[in-house]
C-alpha cells in the first residue's frame, strides 16, 4: 500500500475503495501478520470512517411535502 492517507479527510468512496482492497489483501491471506494487524486496524477506521459519513448524509436527506394550502414545504426523511 502507498502512503496512508489522513482518514478524516477521504470521502466516502475513497475510504470505501481503500476498504475494499484491504479486504481483499487480508482475505488473500498473502500479508505477513504484522501487516495483516495494520491493515485489519486501519480497516477498522476506514468502516468507522464510512458509517460515521453514511449517518451524516442519512440526517441531510429532506423529503418535499405540500402542507395545508398546497404549500411545499421539507421535514426529514424517513427510512425503513
Amino acid at each position: 500500500m502507498s502512503e496512508p492517507a489522513s482518514i478524516a479527510e477521504m470521502t466516502f468512496e475513497t475510504a470505501l475503495a481503500e476498504l475494499e482492497q484491504i479486504v481483499a489483501r487480508l482475505e488473500s491471506g498473502q500479508a505477513p501478520l504484522e501487516d495483516s494487524i495494520r491493515m485489519y486496524e486501519r480497516g477498522a477506521l476506514l468502516k468507522a470512517h464510512c458509517e460515521a459519513r453514511l449517518a451524516a448524509a442519512r440526517l441531510r436527506v429532506e423529503k418535499i411535502i405540500i402542507g395545508a394550502g398546497g404549500a411545499p414545504g421539507v421535514e426529514p426523511a424517513e427510512f425503513g
